[in-house]
């Protein structure tokens, strides 16, 4: 339960308000909707370099992870969700995704299912250089599920870019992945940058699910659960001193 204290100040700053206050309870993905969200499925760079190619995605597996992007696009198909494809483009004598090359072509996967609008990209967020806000606005779209690679690259700056533009964002962790870094800044393996940066996101940013939670939510039309960055801060205030 909340103190006095900590409902003043989510009261006065809505920026820090939880999500239950807000909607008058607790908002949790065995709710009901009471406005159901116009979705779209954003499938982002699923393509042969991160499939063991020269950016083989290491956590969650690629194996495992492109699984769960299909079954996303299946259950999105199946639910009339809109489906939109990302694909990455760099020129010819880049070492990833180079036009023309196996790496940069999409995943057998995806490449056989069907989609709604496709989008070719240079640079991270998937609406810079694109027509994606624009045909998300044309089809009343307010909701966007984010799956593909990578974790904190692309899916990060799309997603963020969304949210700064009034888009409601839902990430499906175990459809999404990353790779290890080491560079002047320091080392982060695949699993650390995955988790933290999901953990950021259901923040602020989106509402973090499983594949299976989300094809559960279409089914029923429960929300997924949202966050605050207050709350998540508590909660890891009150995780350290017990």
């Amino acid at each position: 339960m909340m103190s006095i204290g900590t409902l003043l100040v989510a009261w006065r700053y809505p920026y820090f308000r939880p999500h239950r206050i807000q909607a008058g309870k607790e908002n949790t993905m065995s709710d009901p909707v009471k406005t159901a969200p116009r979705r779209a499925l954003i499938v982002i760079d699923v393509q042969n370099d991160y499939d063991g190619g020269n950016l083989a995605i290491q956590h969650p597996p690629f194996r495992d992870s492109v699984v769960n992007v299909a079954r996303a696009m299946d259950a999105a198909t199946a639910a009339g969700v809109k489906v939109v494809v990302i694909k990455q483009m760099a020129p010819e004598t880049s070492p990833v995704f180079a036009k023309g090359s196996h790496g940069a072509e999409l995943h057998p996967e995806i490449a056989m299912r069907g989609r709604d609008h496709y989008i070719e990209k240079n640079l991270p967020s998937a609406f810079t250089g694109t027509d994606l806000e624009d045909w998300l606005r044309a089809n009343a779209i307010d909701t966007l599920t984010v799956v593909g690679y990578m974790t904190h690259n692309c899916d990060l700056s799309t997603i963020i870019h969304a949210v700064h533009m009034g888009f409601a964002v839902e990430f499906l962790s175990d459809a999404t992945g990353s790779l290890p870094y080491a560079n002047s800044a320091g080392y982060a393996s695949a699993e650390e940058i995955h988790r933290v940066v999901t953990v950021i996101l259901q923040s602020r940013f989106a509402a973090v699910l499983k594949t299976a939670e989300w094809v559960e939510c279409l089914k029923t039309g429960a929300l997924p659960e949202r966050d605050t960055i207050y709350a998540s801060n508590q909660r890891a205030l009150a995780r350290s001193a017990a």
